[in-house]
């Protein structure tokens, strides 16, 4: 009887073979491009005389450095424009399907690609981003790769990989009412820590999962790689099958029954022998925001900020670091710490329930004064959808800007940034220093819905209290 996990029969059923380096060359189903990391890849081709070995299984879209307010082009910033010339004269020359700005499907790469059914059970994808695993939360082994990866992808289909180890993460209960998925792997993450996943892959499992939605489940997969493991992912359900059924992309007639008895075959078998198991209890976890510099830095918005004693030695440098860097007192609130903007959006976070639910916070109160806050939906689609729904009105009431869909400030590759010692609370994955485009910027991860929190009260604040 089998005892495999969903992991070890995907990456059977794409092995091509082991190197000498006794690597595995895996075949990869889907690679996904965007305009930062492919331009050096497509150079690469291009001095070795190599075309792309299978454009149809490659998709591009632009994302990072799209601008979220004024997209007219020539962009104003002329990398950018650069970078965007490139991509499409790329895809354009290889046969690529390019979502451009416009084309009604642009986004964040994360977003498009489960949005329209690329993503499905069973699949091996590569994108050169790091948030690629994101793409698990169907039951699919995704992995962020690094520019020479995506060349090798584009020009053989195959990457070369060292096969990892499996945890089992489960989470059983029901969660509390203010605490949701981001809070549940950021309290992953600051329980395991950021180097905690090195060599694994994260299976989620248990009842918790078992009841989140399909976007829900991205949002956990998608900062896997926060807390150090390669790849995260979710065993395909029913849940799975609904979210697909009728999308662009997906099988559809007796091709859609063949799918899910495959993809169902795919799940992690019941006796499945598993590396490492560990498990948590929902109603443990509560709103968590992190305080530091790294998303392993986290607690729950009713603690106080970690005094150096108790935290394990071999984190106190990058505590005292933290402590400097983002000027909070240890043992004393986070609550109160008053914020400077405020964002909604990224590929963590920037999906219609995730906006459906800020709607919800927003509605019927007002940004506070001196606090710039913004709503970036993560793809035009989203856009669209939300503005059928009537939520860019809520949001435009309550004094929120309405943006484009990009990347935005989750790293301000774009002109969104972070003006000298800003404070964000943020809807996306990293608090890295410098990350949201200014180098003495802070930034406070939490929840969509602690987010409109922070910026309807003007600080830090524990979204119980609004609801």
């Amino acid at each position: 009887m089998s005892k495999g996990t969903l992991f070890d029969k995907v990456w059977d059923l794409h092995t091509v073979g082991i190197l000498p380096s006794g690597q595995t060359q895996l075949f990869i189903g889907l690679h996904l491009i965007h305009e930062v990391t492919s331009p050096q890849a497509f150079a690469m081709l291009k001095e070795r005389g190599l075309a792309v070995m299978f454009p149809e299984r490659t998709v591009a879209t632009v994302d990072h450095i799209v601008p979220t307010e004024d997209q007219s082009r020539p962009f104003a910033d002329g990398m950018a424009e650069a970078m965007m010339q490139e991509l499409e004269k790329n895809t354009q020359a290889h046969g690529i399907r390019f979502y451009n700005v416009g084309s009604g499907s642009q986004g964040i790469v994360h977003v498009i690609a489960p949005e329209q059914g690329l993503t499905q059970p069973g699949m091996t994808i590569a994108c050169g981003d790091s948030h690629t695993s994101t793409h698990g939360a169907f039951g699919a082994i995704a992995f962020g790769i690094g520019t020479s990866q995506v060349r090798d992808v584009l020009a053989s289909q195959t990457l070369a990989l060292a096969k990892l180890k499996v945890r089992k993460i489960e989470v059983n209960g029901t969660l509390q009412p203010g605490v949701y998925a981001k809070d549940v792997i950021l309290h992953i993450i600051r329980t395991l820590g950021v180097k905690g996943g090195v060599g694994y892959a994260y299976e989620f499992a248990g009842t918790t999962f078992e009841q989140m939605g399909m976007e829900e489940r991205m949002t956990v997969c998608n900062m896997s790689i926060e807390g150090g493991a390669r790849c995260g992912y979710v065993n395909p359900d029913q849940v799975t099958y609904e979210y697909l059924q009728g999308c662009d992309f997906a099988p559809n007639g007796e091709a859609w029954d063949s799918a899910i008895a495959w993809w169902n075959n795919l799940r992690s078998d019941a006796n499945a022998v598993y590396d490492d198991v560990i498990v948590f209890d929902a109603a443990s976890i509560a709103p968590t925001v992190t305080w530091g510099i790294t998303p392993g830095q986290g607690i729950g918005i009713d603690e106080p900020v970690p005094t150096a004693d108790i935290i394990p030695e071999e984190e106190r440098a990058i505590a005292e670091e933290a402590y400097q860097y983002m000027n909070l007192e240890p043992g004393h609130s986070i609550q109160g710490t008053k914020v400077d903007v405020c964002f909604v959006g990224s590929c963590t976070n920037g999906r219609i329930s995730d906006l459906r639910e800020a709607a919800n916070f927003a509605q019927g109160r007002h940004v506070a004064k001196g606090v710039k806050a913004f709503i970036v939906p993560g793809s035009e689609r989203v856009k669209k959808q939300a503005e059928a729904e009537g939520l860019d009105q809520i949001f435009l009431s309550a004094g929120f800007e309405w943006r484009e869909a990009g990347c935005s400030m989750c790293l301000a590759m774009n002109p969104d940034k972070l003006e000298g010692r800003q404070l964000s609370a943020s809807s996306s994955n990293r608090n890295f220093k410098g990350r949201q485009g200014s180098s003495s910027g802070r930034t406070l991860l939490m929840s969509p819905a602690m987010v409109v929190a922070a910026a309807v009260t003007g600080q830090v604040t524990d979204v119980r209290e609004l609801i």
